[in-house]
Order: structure tokens, then C-alpha cells, then sequence
């Protein structure tokens, strides 16, 4: 089955792949600077995800049906890191600062975007990606805080 978009589909769809390329760059670059063993696997894993992202979109811009199937994930175990390390290491706290950052702004994207769009399936994949969004925003935040760089009083 063929995916007719809209123009205004088409041109929202274009701002999103960039916004999912810059996201995978991102994470592969961050994880290059991270200190921490376990951070590092984290960004690879999320970086892999906006990948899929981005390949998700390129198909629906391609006119096919998306592949919402996510991909196997490495299934080596996380690295265990030491807590007092990581709330030391201020360049850590600013690579995932700046990457919760950006998740906020692109989930909140996804919305604007989610609503604009008429075909059903685009919007399923769209809804699909936002929750995909939704969840590193939450890992990010939860090794934030678990590791002393975000502390919700």
C-alpha cells in the first residue's frame, strides 16, 4: 500500500527526519565523551532507537508502510557504575542535561506534528515514535537522578 502525503505531511515529516538525524548524532557523539561505562551503553542504546526513528520516517517519505518493529538490542549487561564517580564528573551531567533537554523539545515536536497529519497510519507511527521519546526522557531522568545530577526535592 502506497502512503499518499500532503504537502504540509510531507513538510512536517522533512522537519522531524532532521530533528531525528541530529538526535543520532547526538547520542553517538555524546557517548564518545562520556566517562561513565554505564552512560555510554545507555547513549548507544538511545542512539540506536533514534536511528530506527529516522528510518521510520525515511519510509513514510519513501510513500511505504513504516516498520514500527523495534530493533534487537544489544543484550550485553549495563555496567555498573559507581554512584560517588558519576556525581563528580560535571561533563557527564551536562552531555545528559543537554540530551534531556532535547528529548523534551522533540516529544513536544512529535505533538504538533501528530496532530496536523490526516493519515491514520502516519499518525499510529508518529504516536508510536513520541512514546519511543517519552521513555529516553525518562531513562535520561533516571540515571540523572539515581546518579546525583538531578534531584527532585
Amino acid at each position: 500500500m502506497q502512503i499518499q502525503l500532503s504537502q504540509k505531511e510531507r513538510m512536517l515529516l522533512e522537519d522531524q527526519k532532521n530533528q531525528e538525524e541530529t538526535c543520532v548524532k547526538k547520542y553517538q557523539n555524546y557517548a564518545n565523551q562520556a566517562q561513565d561505562p554505564q552512560l555510554k551503553q545507555l547513549f548507544n542504546k538511545i542512539a540506536a532507537e533514534e536511528q530506527h526513528h529516522y528510518d521510520i520516517i525515511n519510509q513514510i517519505l519513501n510513500g511505504k508502510q513504516p516498520d514500527l518493529s523495534h530493533p534487537q538490542p544489544n543484550q550485553q549487561p549495563m555496567p555498573q557504575a559507581n554512584a560517588q564517580n558519576a556525581m563528580n564528573n560535571q561533563t557527564d551531567k551536562v552531555l545528559c542535561s543537554d540530551l534531556l533537554s532535547t528529548e523534551k523539545y522533540v516529544s513536544g515536536t512529535y505533538d504538533t506534528v501528530i496532530f496536523e497529519c490526516v493519515n491514520p497510519t502516519i499518525r499510529q507511527a508518529l504516536q508510536h515514535i513520541q512514546q519511543d521519546e517519552q521513555q529516553h526522557e525518562k531513562e535520561l531522568f533516571d540515571y540523572m537522578n539515581s546518579h546525583g545530577m538531578y534531584n527532585v526535592k
